[in-house]
């Protein structure tokens, strides 16, 4: 088993950075932060490899965010910015023994509780 706990939500302006952070219990080669809105079904944000060589974005969130990740801490990162009213949701992070970097849910065996975002505009 794997615990993840993220960190780092909160509420801010459109325009604005947020950095979250979430750590691992132990190794996990595939990392990725998926988000939901209310109303809405979880969707895919973004994965990253245990190297780092693999890495996707979703395309409304392609050059504002940035996943990166701290091996020596089993911690995985998303570095927010130019923070829009659409990108509130509740953040959740992911990990998978694979090293597909796979951007679907189900391709995730583990789940963090997720940390709450809201831009106000």
């Amino acid at each position: 088993q794997v615990q993840l706990v993220e960190s780092g939500g909160g509420l801010v302006q459109a325009g604005d950075s947020l950095t979250l952070s979430c750590a691992a219990s132990r190794r996990t080669n595939t990392m990725a932060w998926f988000r939901q809105a209310p109303g809405k079904e979880r969707e895919f944000v973004c994965t990253i490899s245990w190297s780092g060589s693999i890495i996707h974005y979703q395309d409304s969130v392609e050059g504002r965010f940035t996943i990166s990740r701290d091996n020596a801490k089993n911690t995985v990162y998303l570095q927010m910015n130019s923070l829009k009213p659409e990108d509130t949701a509740v953040y959740y992070c992911a990990a998978d023994q694979t090293n597909v970097a796979a951007t679907t849910s189900r391709s995730y065996v583990y789940w963090g509780q997720g940390t709450q975002v809201t831009v106000s505009s």
